[in-house]
Order: C-alpha cells, then sequence, then structure tokens
C-alpha cells in the first residue's frame, strides 16, 4: 500500500501547494503528517522516499496566500525533515530554514496572527530539535525570547504548546550538556572537532537555561493585578520544569526563582496559591526530599498564609501530593481540621487560640465560602487518616465523631453542636452538597482504627437519614453505601440491636415504594449489595449474609424485589434483577431446593426476557441466569437442576435472538459456561474464551491435540469418543450450536468476535482434525455423523452459501404444517448438517483474523486518505459541481 501511496503523494502536494487551497476536514492534514512521520521512524531518508516534498515546502512557504491550515501542517512537515542532519542540511541549503521559521516574514504577511500557524511554527521547531545542528540554528535565531512571550499567548493552544516546547528545549540542552557532542543520533566526533563541538554545545546549552532562567525570575511577579494570568502560565512552566528536569539543572531554576517565589508567597494572591503549591511540590527530587532550604521555607509560608480559603487548599494539595516531609503533613492536617473544629465545637488539636483560628471563623460565617471550605476539609479527611499516628493531632475516631455532627447539624439538629459557632453552622443546615460530601467521607473512614466502637451510632444516623422524606436522592444512595461499608467494619453484628433491624425494614419497606425512582433505584440496590456482603452473628458461627441478619433474610428481601420486577422504569427491574440474583446466590451454592416462589420468579424472569421493552432489564435477566448456573452447576442431579437446565435452555434461546447486542454477548457467555460444564475434566479443554485459537490454521500441523488415533489403544479411543458424541448431542439438545451459530453470523462486531472464538474452541475440542482428515478417519466417523437441525431462514442462508459447492453434505427436509382453520399450507424448511463438517466449512480462523481487525483497516488507511484529500480537490475545481455539493473525506 505504501507504494501506492507515495506514487499518489506528488500530485497530492500539487493540491496542497496550490493557491488558496483549503480542506473540508483539517484533520486530514494531521493524519497525512502521521503517515510520512511513519515513514521516518521506518528508517531512511524521508526527502530520498518523498522527494516532493522538498519542492512542496519551498512552493507553500514562498506563497503568503497559502491557507493557514496548509501553512501550518507545512512547517509541521519542514519540522519533520529537519529531524535528521542530512534533511536539516538541505533545507537549509535550499534557504527553506530559514525562511520557514522567520517570524517577521510572517507578522509582515499578516499571517502571525492565526492561531494554527503559531502552533505549526512551535511544534515545527520542537519535533526538528533532536540534533546540535538544530540546536545551533535555534540559539542563533534566538527562538528562546518569541517562545516565552508566546507562553503566555491568548489562545491556550498555542500557550500550551509553548510551554511543552520550552520545557522540550530545556530538557534537551541538560541532557546536551551532559552527553557533550553525542547528543541524540549517538554520534561522536574526533580530537580537536569533537572538542570544539562539546564546548559549542555546552555554550548553547548555557545560553538557554540562562534565557529561560532569567525571563522566569523576572515575569513570576506580577507587577499590576492585569498580569496574574501571565504569572500563572509561568508557575505552570516552571512547575512543568521543576518536574522533569535533574540536578543540577533543577537547582540552578530554584536559585534563579527563589525570590521571586517567596514574594508571591507572602503577597498572597489567591489566584496563584494552586500553581504556587504545584511548583513547591514539584521541586523534590524523587526519593521525596526537598533539594534546597529554601524550597523548605516557602512550604512553611504556603501553610501559614493568613487567608483561610487559599490556606485550606493549599494544605489540601500538599496532602493530595503525598509529600514525604512528616512536618508539614503535621501542619497541613491542622488546618484541614480547624474548619470541623469551628462548626462541630469539638477539640480536634489544632490549636484555637490564634489570629489565624478567628480570621478563619470570620470567613466561614458567609455561607458560600463556609460550605467550600467544609466541602475541601470533607474531601481529604480519608487521607487524613491513613497518615502515621504521630501526624494526626487526635484520633481516626474523633475524626469520625466529628463528620457525623456534620452530618447531624446539616439535618437541621443544631443540639448536636451546642459547642459549636451558631453563626458558623447554620450555614450548612440543609446543604445538600456538604450530605455528599460528609457522606463520602464517613463511607472512606469506615476501614480506620478503632471504628468498631462506632458501628451503633454511625448506623443510627444513617438510618434517620434514610427515613428523612427531605432527603434527596443521592444524599440517599450515598446513605446506602455508607450503610453497606459500615455493616462490613465487624466480624459479627451481635453489637447491631434488633431495633435497629426492624427500623432498616420499615426504612427499605417505605423508599422501595418512593415516588421517585432514583430513590427506588437505591433502594433494591441496597438490598442486593447487603446480600452480597458476608458476616457471623457470633465468632463460632459460619457466615449469614447482612441481610439475613438485619432483614430476617429471602423472607423479606424477596417480596420486595419481586414486586419490584413490575416497576414502570426500566432502570429499576434491572436492579431488581441483579439484587435478587445476589440474595439467592448463597441459596444456590447450597443446594437448596426452589421454592414455589423462586420459581415462578424464572418465570417472570423468562417473560420479561421475551417482553421487555427496554435492554437494561433483559440484559440483567441473562446475568441473573449465568450466576444461577455459576453458582449452582457443581451439584449432583436433582429436579431443581433439571429446572435449571430448561431455564437456561430457554434463556439461551431467547437471548440469541434478541435485538440488544449486550444481551447477544451474555447470552453467549451463558453458552460458554454450558461449554465449561460440559468438557469440564477433558484434557486440553481450558475454561474461559481465549481470542488465540489452538490452531493458526485449519490445515496445520496437529501438536499437542486432545486426540492422536494412531498412538492411542483402540478401546481408550473408542470410549472418548462416545463421552464426546454424548456430550455434543447433549449441547446440539440444550441450543448451545444453534446460539454459536446465530451470534458468528450477527450484524454487531462484538457478538460476532465472542461466538467465532467459542466456536474455535468447541471445533478444536470436538474434532481437532482437518476436513479432508474427518472423511479418512475411521475412529472419527462417530463424533463426525452428529448432526443438529437448523431452520430454513435467516443467518443459515449464509451458511447456505458457504455449503453451496459442497451438494452432498447438506440434506434438506420439508415439513408441512396446516394453519389452525386449514386454509393455508406452510413449509417449514430445516437444514440437517454435521456439526463437525460445518465447523470446518465456516472459515473461523480467517473471520477471526477480519473481526480483531480495526474497524479502519479497510476503508480508513492511507491510501484512501491520499484519494480523497485528491477527490475533494477534483470536486473544487469542477465548475459543474452543484452548490452544496461537498466531498467528505475520511476521518480515521
Amino acid at each position: 500500500m505504501d507504494t501506492e501511496c507515495l506514487s499518489l503523494l506528488p500530485r497530492v502536494c500539487e493540491v496542497l501547494a496550490a493557491s488558496g487551497s483549503s480542506l473540508a476536514d483539517d484533520t486530514s492534514l494531521e493524519k497525512l503528517l502521521d503517515w510520512i512521520k511513519a515513514l521516518t521512524e521506518a528508517g531512511g531518508s524521508l526527502l530520498d522516499t518523498c522527494p516532493c516534498l522538498l519542492k512542496f515546502i519551498s512552493t507553500v512557504i514562498h506563497n503568503t496566500a497559502s491557507d493557514p491550515s496548509i501553512l501550518s501542517f507545512t512547517l509541521k512537515l519542514t519540522g519533520l525533515v529537519g529531524t535528521t542532519e542530512d534533511g536539516f542540511k538541505i533545507l537549509q541549503e535550499s534557504s527553506v530554514m530559514d525562511l520557514a521559521f522567520n517570524l517577521q516574514y510572517w507578522q509582515g504577511a499578516g499571517l502571525w496572527e492565526d492561531p494554527c500557524v503559531r502552533i505549526g511554527w512551535i511544534q515545527g521547531l520542537r519535533t526538528m530539535l533532536q540534533h546540535p545542528k538544530a540546536l545551533r540554528f535555534f540559539v542563533d535565531a534566538d527562538f528562546v525570547v518569541p517562545l516565552l512571550q508566546l507562553q503566555t499567548d491568548t489562545s491556550l493552544f498555542v500557550a500550551s504548546a509553548a510551554n511543552q516546547m520550552l520545557a522540550h528545549i530545556l530538557l534537551y540542552c541538560q541532557d546536551a550538556s551532559a552527553v557533550g557532542c553525542k547528543g541524540i543520533d549517538g554520534k561522536r566526533e574526533d580530537n580537536d572537532d569533537r572538542r570544539t563541538h562539546d564546548s559549542v554545545v555546552t555554550f548553547e546549552s548555557h545560553h538557554v537555561v540562562m534565557t529561560i532562567s532569567e525571563y522566569l525570575k523576572k515575569s513570576l511577579v506580577p507587577k499590576e493585578s492585569t498580569q496574574l494570568h501571565q504569572s500563572v502560565q509561568v508557575l505552570k512552566l516552571l512547575a512543568l520544569l521543576l518536574a522533569q528536569s535533574r540536578p543540577p539543572l533543577k537547582h540552578k531554576l530554584l536559585q534563579a526563582v527563589g525570590d521571586s517565589l517567596e514574594e508571591l508567597v507572602t503577597a498572597e494572591y489567591s489566584q496563584l496559591t494552586l500553581p504556587l503549591m504545584d511548583v513547591l511540590l514539584s521541586a523534590p527530587s524523587n526519593d521525596g526530599h526537598v533539594p534546597d532550604q529554601h524550597v523548605t521555607r516557602l512550604l512553611s509560608l504556603m501553610l501559614s498564609i493568613k487567608k483561610p480559603p487559599e490556606l485550606i487548599h493549599a494544605a489540601a494539595a500538599f496532602l493530595r501530593r503525598s509529600h514525604h516531609d512528616s512536618v508539614y503533613a503535621v501542619q497541613a492536617v491542622r488546618v484541614l481540621l480547624r474548619p470541623l473544629e469551628i462548626v462541630t465545637g469539638l477539640t480536634l488539636g489544632t490549636n484555637t487560640a490564634d489570629e489565624l483560628w478567628r480570621s478563619m471563623v470570620e470567613q466561614l460565617k458567609s455561607k458560600t465560602p463556609c460550605i467550600s471550605v467544609i466541602c475541601v476539609c470533607l474531601t481529604n479527611m480519608p487521607q487524613i487518616t491513613l497518615l502515621a499516628s504521630d501526624c494526626l493531632p487526635c484520633p481516626p475516631v474523633l475524626i469520625v465523631t466529628a463528620v457525623l455532627l456534620v452530618l447531624r447539624l446539616c439535618s437541621g439538629d443544631s443540639s448536636s453542636s451546642s459547642a459549636g459557632c451558631c453563626e458558623v453552622f447554620r450555614n450548612i443546615i440543609g446543604s445538600g452538597k456538604v450530605q455528599k460530601y460528609a457522606l463520602e467521607a464517613l463511607t472512606a473512614l469506615h476501614s480506620s482504627p478503632g471504628m468498631k466502637e462506632m458501628l451503633p451510632e454511625v448506623t443510627t444516623l444513617l438510618i434517620q437519614y434514610l427515613n428523612n422524606p427531605d432527603s434527596d436522592p443521592s444524599v440517599l444512595h450515598k446513605s446506602y453505601q455508607a450503610l453497606v461499608k459500615w455493616m462490613s467494619v465487624c466480624t459479627d453484628l451481635s453489637c447491631v440491636t434488633d431495633k435497629l433491624g426492624q427500623d432498616l425494614i420499615q426504612v427499605v419497606r417505605k423508599r422501595v415504594c418512593d415516588v421517585r425512582w432514583e430513590v427506588r433505584d437505591s433502594t433494591v440496590e441496597f438490598l442486593g449489595h447487603l446480600a452480597g456482603a458476608h458476616v457471623c452473628q457470633t465468632p463460632a458461627e459460619e457466615a449469614h449474609d447482612m441481610s439475613e441478619v438485619l432483614l430476617g433474610g429471602c423472607c423479606c428481601t424477596v417480596p420486595l424485589l419481586k414486586e419490584a420486577l413490575q416497576d414502570p422504569e426500566s432502570y429499576v427491574r434491572a436492579s431488581a434483577i441483579s439484587a435478587l440474583a445476589q440474595t439467592l446466590t448463597q441459596s444456590w451454592q447450597q443446594g437448596a431446593a426452589l421454592t414455589q416462589e423462586q420459581t415462578a420468579i424464572v418465570t417472570r424472569l423468562l417473560g420479561i426476557l421475551s417482553q421487555d421493552t427496554e435492554g437494561f432489564a433483559r440484559r440483567a435477566v441473562v446475568r441473573y441466569f449465568i450466576t444461577w448456573f455459576s453458582s449452582s452447576s457443581s451439584h449432583s442431579p436433582s429436579s431443581s437442576s433439571s429446572f435449571l437446565m430448561q431455564s437456561v435452555c430457554s434463556a439461551l434461546s431467547q437471548g440469541s435472538a434478541d435485538l440488544d447486542w449486550e444481551v447477544k454477548v451474555y447470552t453467549l457467555e451463558l453458552a460458554e459456561l454450558l461449554l465449561d460444564e460440559a468438557f469440564s475434566g477433558h484434557h486440553g479443554y481450558t475454561k474461559g474464551s481465549d481470542t488465540t485459537p489452538s490452531q493458526p490454521h485449519p490445515y496445520a500441523v496437529m501438536s499437542g491435540q486432545i486426540y492422536t488415533p494412531h498412538t492411542q489403544s483402540g478401546t481408550h479411543t473408542e470410549q472418548v469418543e462416545s463421552e464426546l458424541v454424548g456430550v455434543l448431542n447433549s449441547l446440539v439438545k440444550q441450543g448451545v450450536i444453534l446460539a454459536l451459530l446465530s451470534g458468528l453470523f450477527d450484524c454487531d462486531r462484538p457478538v460476532c468476535l465472542k461466538a467465532c472464538q467459542l466456536l474455535i474452541k468447541l471445533r478444536e475440542t470436538v474434532c481437532p482434525l482437518s476436513l479432508g482428515a474427518l472423511d479418512a478417519t475411521a475412529d472419527m466417523a462417530t463424533v463426525a455423523k452428529v448432526s443438529c437441525e437448523l431452520p430454513g431462514w435467516g443467518w443459515v442462508q449464509e451458511i447456505r452459501k458457504l455449503r453451496g459447492k459442497e451438494n452432498g453434505t447438506a440434506k434438506v427436509e420439508t415439513n408441512v404444517q396446516r394453519s389452525v382453520d386449514g386454509s393455508a399450507v406452510v413449509h417449514s424448511d430445516t437444514v440437517c448438517v454435521s456439526v463437525c463438517k460445518l465447523l470446518w466449512s465456516l472459515g473461523l480462523e480467517e473471520r477471526l483474523e477480519i473481526l480483531t481487525q480495526s474497524s479502519d483497516h479497510i476503508h480508513n488507511s492511507s491510501l484512501s486518505l491520499l484519494q480523497d484529500i485528491l477527490a475533494a480537490s477534483d470536486a473544487h475545481t469542477h465548475a459543474d459541481t452543484q452548490q452544496g455539493q461537498e466531498v467528505i473525506v475520511d476521518c480515521y
């Protein structure tokens, strides 16, 4: 394909170089650049491979009427060609290089105002900067100055590109100084030339580092408030440089900007708090130690800011970065606990009698800042409790108590904080935002040390929240999540009272009938999660699920979930089905006989699978049968297992004919479980889907197959073959073969892929011999005779086409049926085929190869791209093209 592409490239270059040309889809230029870049990575000279590129670059660069998008592409392409020293030399000798990156030239032509031209200029330079000659060109042209100016460009894309370029050039200089003249290409000159080259590279690198350092030093501190944006951008650049640089470059940068950073910190600009913290937290080395005492002092100053909101954000940023310094960790923790002390009146060990405390109280008296600060503090509570105990000013239990008090205050219980500041805590009363953050914090805190004693208090409060008629649906959802987590705190629930269980039952019965579907959905989800969590009522007893301990088990939850199966909202129906599976799993695992109620549920679920108009519920039904079969398949045959197989086969039949592709994929997972069960214990069969078939080709040499008829004894071979015949007949009867074949010819790729993988696995297990060997091997004659009947419609027509050349292999039987009134005759054709011969005639490996390829591999190729560019150009140039008619370029 590359040969065809290379033959088209000169015409494409002519089209793009034409005056005023532009493309409807600018992304096609990026795709074209990607393809050209791939050619350079393949090795060889780009200009030797594509000599037309030099003429194209020269034509576009000299034509100031070129479209900005074409010009931007050309600048990037110039940089790509100049990545090698040979390409760079050719561009310089043809005077293209100097003109392409001449700012005055583009400014004079009025093209520099377009952001895409500026981005093309930046990215072209960055791509080219791969060798010492490019570095010398960069330094001689003094490009570092305009790059520093572009770093605060009005276009965020240009500013970001400039930041990345400055980091790239500085890090390149760092590497170049370290390796001398070797550069990136690894070539080394000898004797005097080498020493001269080393000194030149060192000088150039030093010049770049000093220029950038001086700029950072002078630009960090804004001279007026309107320059704060510039300071933010400079801080972003500095953080990027410190994060990626190594000593001694990191030390040089810190030494250059140290005084300016301190001036910024003491000025306490609120907009600069987070960028400043990013800089300071990027300063430590990889081992986590701060490399500069100046940075240590700055961190201390940042965690002592007098403005409470900025101080809170600085402390939170410190903890998020998991800084290793325990001294500052203690300081940050105390900062974040102070607002909770003020709101709740608890003593959390933060030294309340100081000026900062008073200023924070004043700040929290305003509602909006109060809610914002409290939410930031709550978000960081889990991280605080993960710190070492010597970093905490109070035990984790006291922090949980504070969170509980916040939740009580939010619900209007002002008596819970008699010692707190009334003017502050009244701001959070009824705040759903604070409630959600507090519940998330409470959920995360369940695993902290010493939480077992807090369980009764926590569960009581959560049930109160669940029972509150004013609770928002999202608050109720988070309350359910917290309750399940906290129930898992104890190895036993002896501390949970009967009253608590009764209260929970009442709440659940109330909420499962809530008028808001979100609440009903959260409630049935909660019942499922509760059933999936296991605890012991006493240490000596075996585990029980939580719903049994708290709600009395299935006798309470199953009726509620059965009722939810008829909910008008499909999400609720789907959640109810999933919760039923979780609730009944333990019973299935124990091999208990099915109750009449459970049998009725199965009938109801099969009805949903065939009749429900929403895919969510139908998917959940198939997953229900997957869970049931997975939990029960290991038990001995019984009436329950017979009903299970009957139900699974029904689900298999209905699910494989569903219109929803996810339902069909889940159905194939169910079919896979039947395969795993059927071939359990057979040598050579492995459970789980395998995207790599055991045989790379139907006619490949066999190795390690389960059958080696010529070396096994006849009796053993016959016995194994007899077992396989029985298994294969069983799979045909269960509908597994039909489900897999149906999936193979499905219109949805994930379904086809899954079915193809399973069919290959089945074929390699039951009939590993190729189609020709199958006919010639007497030992496999019995297995080859196992057949199945295929319906005479739909995807079977595809099979008929595939088998059209084998006229004698398929027998067509016609069944004649009369309608009820006898007035019409219906012909139903079925095709009876050998399973093994069918599996070998489907070309499964070829199908798998196609299915595993990207959907772009045929239409969205490089060749297609070049052809589309030419087609788009033709459409624009033809005079008879109708107005409004355009050629859409493939987007791949």
